[in-house]
């Protein structure tokens, strides 16, 4: 299996397995040197925030990967999973969309993260657009890149639906490594980007918190409804599929839901939905751990999973006291 060390061999300033690891490190642990709590809305909670995003950066550079070949049958399953165009797409309109709030932003230290994570979002894309280069996956043209015209809306949109599917990423990621179907380097290679992920919603959870206390009361109502209608939205969308027409006129059906239905597309091993919420659950708190505890959590997610758990063990209470009863009768 190759490292990363490996992967970046080809290049004449290609850095040390030291580096890498230290770097990697440095991406997964922060603590801020300020005492205290760091309650939202504070000035000490909004500069730990920037700072945990400065400091946590990973410098890796899609655009020099060395793609692992690939033998047929993985070849087949990633090219035929449900997903690049609108991967692509959807990294492509958050670098936008962060791009454009971020604009909007007077507080300085604010500004600078949520620029620093659409430039980010933008690397998310040339990862992706690599990969399909690399594997020739077939694409549908990418509609043109517009500027939100209610960038709040926008922003909102995006970081919820950050929140939603990396949390079940997580878990089919770990899944997928468990499997073996996809090669170590794959694996490997998008290591970062899902690490990245845990940053990009531990800064919006944050960064929703700042937000909160930090407007005027009269606007929370309106806001709080904005974000109720973010959900329901984004609950609306994910019922659905995207279809769209390639340049050679063939249709591509890609799936909204993927990170939640993905599973059996992702491993050949027969899982369980309240297993999967429990492996959702570990991968979530094992990517987090490394941060100041201090800095809050997306919480929205997480606590459907221990609801859909909770509501399976009730239901197989439920179904083995009645069993009994039936053979019974």
């Amino acid at each position: 299996m190759k490292s990363l060390a490996d992967i970046y061999s080809h290049l004449p300033d290609a850095p040390s397995e030291k580096t890498l690891e230290r770097v990697d490190y440095e991406a997964r642990h922060w603590s801020s040197p300020i005492k205290g709590p760091l309650k939202p809305g504070t000035e000490e909670h909004k500069k730990a925030v920037a700072q945990m995003f400065r400091d946590t950066f990973n410098p890796y550079k899609p655009s020099v990967i060395d793609w692992p070949e690939l033998d047929p049958e993985t070849l087949h399953r990633i090219t035929s999973l449900p997903i690049w165009d609108i991967a692509v797409q959807t990294e492509g309109k958050a670098r936008l969309r962060m791009a454009a709030y971020a604009a909007m932003i007077d507080d300085p230290d604010m500004k600078d993260a949520l620029s620093r994570n659409a430039w980010e979002e933008n690397r998310h894309k040339e990862v992706l657009s690599k990969l399909v280069e690399a594997y020739k996956i077939p694409m549908a043209p990418e509609p043109p890149y517009v500027e939100p015209k209610d960038t709040e809306w926008a922003y909102l949109v995006t970081g919820f639906s950050e929140c939603v599917d990396s949390f079940f990423a997580f878990g089919l990621f770990a899944l997928a490594e468990r499997a073996g179907l996809f090669p170590m380097e794959l694996i490997e290679t998008f290591e970062p980007v899902m690490q990245e992920e845990c940053r990009h919603i531990l800064l919006f959870a944050n960064w929703l918190a700042w937000h909160r206390a930090s407007m005027p009361f009269w606007k929370r109502p309106w806001f709080e409804l904005r974000v109720i209608g973010v959900w329901i939205f984004l609950a609306y969308e994910r019922m659905g599929l995207a279809r769209s027409i390639d340049d050679n006129g063939e249709e591509h059906t890609q799936d909204n839901n993927f990170t939640v239905t993905g599973a059996k597309d992702m491993t050949n091993i027969d899982i369980k939905v309240p297993e999967l919420m429990q492996l959702c659950l570990d991968e979530n708190d094992r990517r987090f751990a490394g941060y100041d505890p201090r800095l809050l959590r997306p919480t929205t997610t997480p606590a459907i999973a221990r609801a859909i758990i909770k509501g399976a063990k009730i239901w197989g209470c439920v179904k083995s006291k009645c069993c009994p009863a039936k053979s019974a009768a």
